[in-house]
């Protein structure tokens, strides 16, 4: 093969691995409907108490606002992603009130400003936490409901941060197969949650946009 043939072929490679641009799938970032702040797809769950959802703007886009006093509530969406395609979640979240005697860690306190949880095929869950006192990086079982497997993981932990927006990004995949100990099914919905009801306390909370992407940011 010529010099010149073999400078075409690798031109061509390049350009077929240019031609592959990173996916995303964009949750929570769109227009925000005028019924309760709420956005479009999502729907509010009570655990315990009233809901307090009113949607808010920042100059990085829409965002919602939670607000907890001695309840437990969630917003929740139902999804179909493929974690072998779309294997990272990114989002931006800002807490304004922790309830200060939460912790994760035992039932009587089990209480945080803000959670995102990542729903599997199998009933397994992946839940992101801003606790306010299990330290940071902190990943153990939180499973109460008979069938569902939990795994909390401390993404955010105590109020040196707060009244500011953090944006984190998972490799929910990742997460998955090192919890379980195989390779993570689809996803079937996700929940951004509040609660307060076990420390009988406030809480404040803000979550900005959720996407799904292909590789990291």
């Amino acid at each position: 093969m010529s010099h010149r043939s073999t400078l075409l072929l690798c031109a061509v490679a390049l350009i077929g691995v240019r031609a592959w641009p990173a996916m995303s799938v964009v949750v929570l970032g769109g227009p925000i409907r005028d019924s309760g702040g709420i956005p479009p797809n999502w729907q509010v769950k009570e655990h315990a108490g009233r809901a307090n959802v009113s949607g808010c703007a920042d100059n990085q886009g829409l965002c919602v606002r939670l607000v907890s006093q001695n309840s437990s509530f969630a917003l929740e969406h139902g999804v179909d992603i493929a974690p072998a395609d779309l294997p990272y979640l990114s989002w931006r979240w800002k807490v304004s009130q922790l309830p200060q005697a939460g912790d994760f860690r035992k039932p009587s306190t089990d209480d945080q400003a803000a959670q995102v949880l990542v729903a599997f095929s199998d009933h397994r869950v992946l839940s992101y936490i801003w606790d306010s006192n299990a330290p940071k990086g902190t990943m153990r079982s939180a499973s109460t409901i008979p069938l569902v497997h939990v795994l909390a993981v401390v993404c955010e932990s105590g109020s040196a941060e707060t009244n500011r927006w953090i944006a984190e990004t998972r490799n929910v995949a990742a997460d998955y197969e090192r919890a379980f100990g195989k390779p993570a099914p689809h996803i079937k919905g996700l929940r951004l949650q509040i609660n307060t009801q076990h420390t009988n306390s406030y809480a404040e909370s803000y979550f900005g946009q959720v996407v799904f992407r292909s590789t990291p940011e």
